[in-house]
C-alpha cells in the first residue's frame, strides 16, 4: 500500500519547499545505466502533471528522448528547484503548488519508473525503500544549503570521504561536476539543454541572479571541511 505520511511527521503545505529524497530496498542500485538515468528524468518531467501519462506509448510512437522533454506541461503538480540522481538513491527540492501535489507527484514518478525497471530486469516486488521521506526546507539557510547539498552529492562517487577530509583536488571535482549529467547542476551553470524542462526556478528564491553567483556558492562549498554542516 502506498503511503507517504509513513517517513514524516507533517503535511505538505502549499507555498513551501521541501527536500524530497529516496533511495533502493536495502540500499539496492536502482539505476543501472544512463537509459535508467535518463527514464527517470524523463518521468521526472512527465509525471509532473496533472494529466496521466504513459511513457512506453509515447516510446513506441518513436518519440525521442529530446521529444519527450519537450511535451508541453499544462498543469505542474509541483514546482522543481534542484534535483540530483546518484547509483542507488536521488534527491529533489520541490515546492507543493496545489493540494497533495507532492505526493501525487511521488506516486505517479515511483511507480512509473518502479514498473518500468522490474519489467526490464524481470524482477518482481519493491524497488524503493518506502514511499518516500521528506524533510521541510523552513528556514531560508536550510533552503540554500539545500542548493549544495543536492548539487555536490555526486563527488562522493570519485571522493566518499570529501566531507570529512575536505577536497583532495577541487579542479578535478568540479570537472567531474561538468561532466555529471543526472543532475541539474549543469542548469544553474546556464547550459542550453533540454533537461532544464524539469525546472521552474522562477518560484525559489533568487539566490544565484547570475550563474557567476552559483559558481561562487558552489566554490565556497567545496572548499568548506565541517562535517557536521553537510550531513
Amino acid at each position: 500500500m502506498y503511503n507517504d505520511n509513513m517517513q514524516r511527521r507533517f503535511d505538505f503545505s502549499i507555498g513551501e519547499y521541501y527536500h524530497i529524497y529516496n533511495r533502493g530496498t536495502d540500499k539496492r542500485t536502482i539505476f543501472l545505466n544512463s537509459y535508467d538515468y535518463n527514464r527517470f528524468i524523463v518521468l521526472l518531467y512527465l509525471c509532473n502533471s496533472t494529466k496521466p501519462v504513459d511513457i512506453s506509448n509515447l516510446i513506441r510512437e518513436g518519440l525521442s528522448f529530446t521529444d519527450l522533454l519537450g511535451i508541453k506541461i499544462e498543469e505542474r503538480l509541483v514546482d522543481v528547484g534542484a534535483y540530483c540522481l546518484m547509483p542507488n538513491h536521488f534527491h529533489l527540492l520541490v515546492r507543493e503548488n496545489r493540494e497533495n501535489g507532492i505526493s501525487l507527484f511521488m506516486k505517479k514518478l515511483l511507480t512509473a519508473y518502479s514498473m518500468y525497471f522490474n519489467k526490464k530486469n524481470d524482477r518482481k516486488g519493491r524497488l524503493f525503500e518506502g514511499s518516500f521521506s521528506a524533510k521541510h526546507a523552513d528556514t531560508d539557510e536550510y533552503l540554500k544549503y539545500l542548493f549544495s547539498y543536492i548539487h555536490l552529492n555526486p563527488i562522493k562517487l570519485i571522493d566518499s570521504e570529501w566531507k570529512e577530509n575536505g577536497i583532495k583536488d577541487r579542479v578535478g571535482a568540479k570537472k567531474y561536476l561538468d561532466g555529471y549529467f543526472y543532475s541539474s547542476y549543469l542548469d544553474y551553470f546556464g547550459i542550453n539543454r533540454k533537461e532544464s524542462e524539469i525546472l521552474t526556478p522562477e518560484v525559489f528564491p533568487e539566490y544565484f541572479s547570475e550563474f557567476s553567483d552559483f559558481e561562487y556558492f558552489i566554490d565556497e562549498w567545496l572548499s568548506f571541511k565541517a562535517k557536521d554542516e553537510l550531513e
